[in-house]
């Protein structure tokens, strides 16, 4: 008996399972860490690992989900198959694991694709290099869209991380714009939400950009001091002599002349090259921050064309409005590829860590000249005249086609005159009109 006693059965496999708990807490982050080893054959063992832990309930799901996201991007199919497999058991047993680690899932998975790439000059991409050009996401986004609430938190905490606020390097800001174009969209709500969203924080965004580049200028450096009441009424009867200090108060639109003069002597590149300070972080830090809205400019310009939306659908469509008004499926265009010219351009030149040159110089002030451009013209609602709305549309449009690059954009620009007929063909005939 006192044998029998010293050697339960129950009680001995109570005590292992818990040893292989312990063990496995212990080593679970140097386990989990594994995943973004630059080796297939270290990666694949750590996978094994998590796997059979998980299998036993060794460990507490939630904190492996990102990791398991993460190497649902791995090249090699057995093993993106085994991590999806694994989130999807996890999504069986515990429902919103994947919705709540989902954006962190998409962070690892850019360190996962930063560890394997073999090529350091090129940027890290976000879709496979195949006839499919899938997300590399895709099959997270697959698991979330379903539940409607789910979908759109996601997909407003990436579309934040290109907000000028949030600091997010221009490579993983690449990365999150090419998931955005290539997620697997089944519903018209799914991308019109997208460019939704990427109006407001264009409109927020930009106007960031463009105050702290007026900032920046060496004329708003002469002029910190705010002028009182008196010198105020003053300058308003030398508005000749004093249009060139306007720029340090572009919040204060009441001297019209000075406004008018000050708008000439901004759209004027060899104006603005003489106002640049001799310090050129503030051109790095433009040029850096305004890779975010480039890239939302050119998703949206994608979205658009790949679902052939026109302008006027887009811009009556209403977050609030009953899903069953946007559940039509989409009509994919074949040939549409997402392709940012310039952000790309912009991460393999290493523009952030090299010598700012005259040329490139010109480059940032012509790209400040059309951000502003388009800031003027972003907002529709303000227009309400039928000839404002078509001079502002043509005035939009041009500073998205300088803003993307010429070529790219030109070509979209073409297909998205047929793609706006079709979109207002499935609308029923009434996109076409923005309002009475």
């Amino acid at each position: 008996k006192k044998v029998a006693k010293q050697e339960d059965l129950k009680e001995m496999g109570d005590i292992s399972s818990g040893m292989s708990s312990s063990i496995m807490q212990l080593y679970l982050k140097q386990v989990l860490e594994a995943f973004f080893h630059t080796q297939s054959s270290v990666r694949h063992f750590a996978l094994n690992v998590i796997a059979l832990t998980l299998n036993q309930g060794l460990i507490h799901p939630v904190q492996c989900v990102p990791y398991l996201i993460a190497m649902g991007t791995d090249p090699e199919p057995s093993m993106r198959n085994k991590a999806d497999q694994q989130l999807v058991e996890i999504d069986k047993k515990y429902a919103g694991f994947i919705h709540m680690k989902a954006v962190a899932g998409m962070k690892m998975s850019y360190q996962v694709q930063q560890a394997i790439n073999t090529c350091p000059k090129d940027p890290v991409r976000g879709f496979r290099h195949d006839e499919s050009s899938s997300a590399l996401c895709s099959h997270l986004y697959s698991m979330i869209r379903g539940n409607r609430q789910h979908r759109r938190a996601f997909l407003i905490s990436l579309l934040n991380l290109f907000d000028d606020t949030a600091k997010t390097e221009v490579n993983m800001l690449l990365y999150i714009a090419d998931n955005l174009a290539c997620f697997p969209y089944q519903t018209q709500e799914e991308p019109l939400f997208i460019m939704h969203h990427i109006d407001i924080t264009l409109s927020v965004s930009g106007s960031n950009l463009l105050q702290s580049f007026k900032e920046s200028m060496v004329k708003d450096k002469k002029k910190e001091r705010k002028p009182s009441s008196d010198e105020e009424t003053e300058s308003d009867s030398n508005s000749g002599s004093e249009s060139e200090e306007e720029p340090s108060k572009p919040r204060r639109p009441r001297k019209r002349v000075d406004s008018d003069s000050d708008s000439d002597e901004e759209n004027d590149i060899n104006a603005v090259m003489k106002c640049l300070p001799e310090n050129s972080a503030p051109l790095i830090e433009f040029a850096n921050v305004s890779q975010g809205i480039l890239l939302l400019l050119m998703l949206k310009q994608h979205l658009k064309n790949l679902c052939g939306f026109s302008d006027s659908k887009i811009q009556k469509y209403s977050p609030s409005e009953s899903a069953k008004v946007y559940d039509k499926a989409i009509n994919r265009k074949t040939g549409v590829h997402f392709h940012p010219k310039q952000t790309l351009d912009f991460l393999r030149s290493d523009m952030a860590n090299s010598k700012i040159t005259e040329e490139v110089k010109r480059s940032i002030v012509k790209q400040y000249l059309d951000f502003k451009l388009l800031m003027e013209h972003l907002d529709p609602d303000e227009e309400e005249e039928d000839g404002e709305v078509s001079a502002s549309t043509n005035a939009r449009n041009k500073a998205i086609t300088s803003l993307l690059g010429g070529g790219s954009p030109k070509n979209n620009a073409a297909e998205t005159e047929d793609d706006e007929s079709d979109g207002e063909d499935r609308g029923g005939g009434t996109s076409g009109v923005r309002r009475r």
